[in-house]
């Protein structure tokens, strides 16, 4: 069956992305703030340990001046998507790879100043370069390969760059610290991990794209065969990867009504009407969904159901019988436990040829069946109010379930709409 996304998911989708922007810079915000106070605060609290750790300590601006700047850019940006969001606009690409070079320099501005404080290998295995793993983890949020693989290549060069400006390198170093090769490789593993975020990303996305999608061709499934449709018969038409087709097929055709409903209606309130139909046709839809049926439709007190269609079965006739039979011993159940409420129903079955598709507008199509098959069902349906059955088959029903068991052949009967007596059996 075609699994086509709806047209509203890439706008909704979008949207989210959005809500997951907004809620990453107000944590990136909070987090800066909060760094930026923390930093005060062990500056004015711990000054000699500050001393010891700093070559000649660092002042009280210095964090306000790397910090600050990054914490009121996030505010900025901030109000900025909230202003987008609310006139339903998107990030723009160029924006978000802006915002990701932006961000992702804050680690690099830390290591700068920091590298005038401390020695330079020292500062390099110290804390700030692995702010640059949270970007690029954060950055899986906007779920773009492309952006996670600019985030960790943004954080690669820069710590390359900060490693030639500051570290003096050779290429066979008696020290790791001083080693093309070891700082090289540190690089290379931020821009690995930006490609790992960027393909689990990217993986995300596609999920995202096939759960709906998915969600979709069952969604589509249900409308068109209504919700109660089994969910063997759901799996087994999304199997198909294909629409029913518009055709002519053997099908049997099984009508059911509930004699003398209307009547009962005028007694009872609304309510409790809707509540005991419920409760019935529950009962009814079970039984035709282990009898590998499907409701077709319910008309008021009573539904139409297939067998052998949209999905073929070879055993339609035996099928239908079996379902309808077994309704009958579940409308005596259903009598027995609630005998204030007692029902009667009468079933007509026949088996033949009915053109079958779906049929409806581009928003909402529904699978049915056209021709005399269906028509004769319902004729056998009303025609056991006349003869006094619960349970009339057509012979082609009769000849299909190798004589029916238990059944009563009544000759032909006059029909209405046919010119010449239809051949009816009853069945107990």
């Amino acid at each position: 069956m075609a699994e086509a996304t709806p047209s509203g998911y890439a706008s909704e989708l979008r949207r989210e992305i959005m809500r997951s922007e907004i809620q990453r810079v107000q944590v990136l915000a909070i987090v800066l703030f909060a760094l930026l106070a923390l930093t005060f605060c062990v500056i004015n609290t711990f000054p000699r340990l500050v001393d010891r750790m700093f070559r000649e300590g660092l002042d009280w601006w210095e964090p306000l001046a790397i910090i600050g700047p990054f914490a009121v850019y996030e505010v900025v940006v901030l109000f900025v998507l909230r202003w987008r969001q609310a006139k339903d606009l998107d990030f723009p690409v160029y924006g978000r790879f802006g915002n990701a070079l932006i961000e992702t320099s804050m680690p690099s501005a830390i290591i700068f100043v920091l590298s005038h404080h401390m020695e330079a290998e020292t500062v390099f295995g110290f804390w700030p370069p692995l702010l640059y793993f949270i970007f690029i983890l954060l950055s899986t949020l906007r779920l773009d390969f492309w952006l996670s693989l600019w985030t960790g290549a943004v954080a690669a060069v820069q710590q390359f760059l900060l490693v030639l400006w500051f570290v003096p390198l050779e290429v066979f170093a008696d020290r790791p610290e001083h080693s093309l090769l070891y700082n090289l490789s540190r690089s290379i593993v931020l821009l690995g991990c930006g490609a790992i975020a960027g393909i689990v990303a990217g993986s995300l996305r596609r999920q995202f794209d096939q759960s709906v999608a998915a969600a979709a061709a069952r969604d589509r499934v249900t409308n068109m065969f209504g919700q109660h449709v089994s969910p063997a018969v759901v799996d087994r038409l999304l199997a198909s990867h294909t629409d029913p087709p518009s055709e002519i097929r053997e099908v049997c055709v099984l009508f059911l009504d509930i004699r003398g409903f209307t009547a009962m209606t005028r007694k009872r309130p609304a309510d409790e009407t809707v509540s005991l139909l419920n409760d019935f046709f529950a009962e009814m839809i079970d039984i035709v969904d282990r009898n590998n049926g499907i409701i077709n439709k319910f008309l008021g007190d009573g539904f139409l159901a297939l067998f052998g269609a949209p999905l073929e079965d070879p055993k339609a006739a035996a099928n239908a019988l079996a379902a309808a039979r077994a309704m009958l011993q579940a409308v005596d159940r259903w009598n027995k436990a609630r005998p204030d409420k007692p029902l009667r129903v009468g079933i007509g079955i026949h088996l033949g040829e009915a053109v079958t598709g779906t049929v409806g507008s581009p928003q909402r199509k529904e699978y049915t069946v056209i021709g005399d098959t269906v028509n004769l069902a319902a004729r056998l349906e009303q025609l056991t109010k006349e003869t006094g059955s619960q349970l009339l088959i057509s012979s082609a029903v009769h000849r299909a379930t190798t004589g029916a068991d238990g059944a009563t052949d009544l000759g032909p009967l006059p029909i209405r709409g046919y010119d010449e007596g239809v051949r009816v059996w009853k069945v107990v």
